[in-house]
């Protein structure tokens, strides 16, 4: 158990990082002087350890979560000066981004269970009152379903510009669950319920005109990405109002900045899922292929996705080397 005398110790080295931090402004480290920037690498080093310490005790846990904070923001100081590069992107996407998620997961799968409820909702919904269905569905979709046709057989005539304008709407709706975070959460959690709720209402719909095969055979294949990374995506606005409304120990703005930092990093990472998604959903997903190839293709996109945000590719890299 750590000792108050060491605490004591400690808090004034703390309290002077996280004031050259707050100096630094917007201005960053060319607001610190040359004793000050040693100053700053030497307490910054100084705190990791001291961190490493105090997760050792589970009774220091407060202590834990503020120097977490602190050392972040110190991290963002002494490295935002150094300009990108693609070995930099390449860490980003096979270090960072992995870690980041498994770190901010709990939002993550939040943000998938507020969607399976919203979806669950427009089944009960849809199987009580079938007329719930046209008021979401619109007259022309029912129409569609009713013929029994799938609405997505356009995008074979002209695949390229579907494939464009698939990956713009994918990413715009990813952004903005992201940008709704700002609204305490409120705009997110309100986005993934109205599209579960379309997705349940739709299922139900497809399901009565004996076309749910059809459906699923079509989102299976590029949905194994798209779907978790628009979850991801509203995974970073949820981290965006828990540094809203759960500052702790630091003051709301920059919990609000760090948390800002944590869940662009983590919407950055949707892009490349979400331009693939969209290659597939243009170019695979409404092609007439045999229905046991698209559901094998999304098992293979999943699990191929599960292992890198897990971390698991890059162990078995390292036990190969």
């Amino acid at each position: 158990m750590i000792s108050t005398r060491w605490l004591a110790k400690r808090k004034p080295n703390w309290q002077r990082l996280e004031q050259l931090v707050d100096r630094s402004g917007r201005r960053g480290v060319a607001a610190l002087g040359h004793d000050e920037l040693q100053e700053l690498g030497l307490l910054y080093r100084q705190t990791a350890s001291d961190l490493a310490t105090v997760r050792e005790d589970i009774t220091s846990r407060p202590f834990t979560s503020y120097l977490n904070q602190l050392l972040s923001r110190a991290h963002n100081l002494i490295y935002m000066g150094r300009s990108p590069n693609w070995s930099g992107i390449l860490t980003f996407y096979v270090e960072t981004y992995p870690r980041i998620f498994r770190e901010t997961f709990p939002l993550v799968l939040l943000s998938a269970l507020v969607f399976i409820a919203g979806g669950l909702a427009g089944v009960v919904v849809t199987l009580r009152d079938p007329g719930f269905a046209h008021q979401i569905l619109g007259p022309q979709m029912i129409e569609t379903i009713e013929k029994r046709q799938m609405w997505t057989e356009s995008i074979l005539a002209v695949k390229p510009m579907a494939a464009s304008g698939i990956m713009t709407n994918n990413i715009t709706v990813g952004f903005a669950m992201f940008a709704a975070g700002i609204t305490a959460g409120l705009g997110t959690l309100w986005m993934l319920i109205t599209n579960g709720l379309l997705m349940g209402v739709l299922a139900v719909a497809t399901a009565r005109a004996g076309m749910a095969l059809q459906l699923w055979s079509f989102v299976a294949g590029h949905g194994a990405l798209e779907l978790p990374a628009i979850f991801i995506a509203a995974g970073g606005g949820l981290e965006i109002a828990r540094g809203l409304l759960f500052p702790g120990m630091m003051p709301r703005k920059d919990s609000l900045q760090l948390a800002g930092n944590r869940a662009t990093k983590l919407l950055l990472g949707t892009i490349p899922l979400l331009v693939v998604a969209g290659v597939i959903e243009a170019f695979i997903s409404p092609v007439k292929i045999a229905t046991p190839l698209k559901f094998l293709l999304s098992a293979a996109l999943f699990t191929a996705l599960v292992l890198y945000l897990s971390g698991s590719m890059r162990t078995l890299a390292a036990r190969e080397d």
